[in-house]
């Protein structure tokens, strides 16, 4: 019995819709990226780009739990001197609710190379309507 390895020849991928509607952000993004980096498959492998699309709908009706609305921050800085940019999360979720989503899942892929081409494959929408009805995405039951 030989070992399985994936390549580019022998991967399927497969469109998922994850609804994050009254869920928690980071309990969302945790399944997008494990979809994103093909960790729920059988046919794993780590050192190749074996992962799936993922549409989440709904991203601004995201819940954060506890007090991070008002104590969590998303900084970044411009490389200027003082050049730190602060922009609370109650801020972000109410302005731009597809960043917040898409820096959770970024931030808990790996950072490595297969990260940017597997990214690629997010896409985060506001509502509950999506582009993406031609690729037959299944909805995907979070547990």
């Amino acid at each position: 019995m030989s070992t399985f390895m994936a390549n580019k020849g022998n991967i399927v991928r497969k469109w998922y819709i994850l609804d994050a509607a009254n869920k928690p952000l980071g309990k969302t993004a945790v399944i997008a990226a494990d979809l994103l980096r093909g960790k729920r498959k059988t046919t794993y492998t780590p050192h190749a780009d074996c992962g799936d699309y993922v549409i989440i709908l709904n991203a601004e009706k995201a819940v954060l739990t506890g007090k991070k609305l008002e104590q969590k921050y998303y900084r970044h800085h411009s490389g200027w001197v003082g050049g730190l940019k602060e922009v609370q999360y109650k801020t972000l979720m109410q302005e731009k609710p597809e960043l917040a989503m898409e820096l959770a899942v970024k931030r808990m892929m790996p950072h490595n190379t297969i990260t940017k081409d597997s990214l690629s494959r997010l896409h985060v929408v506001r509502g509950s309507e999506h582009k993406y009805a031609a690729q037959k995405p299944e909805p995907w039951t979070m547990d």
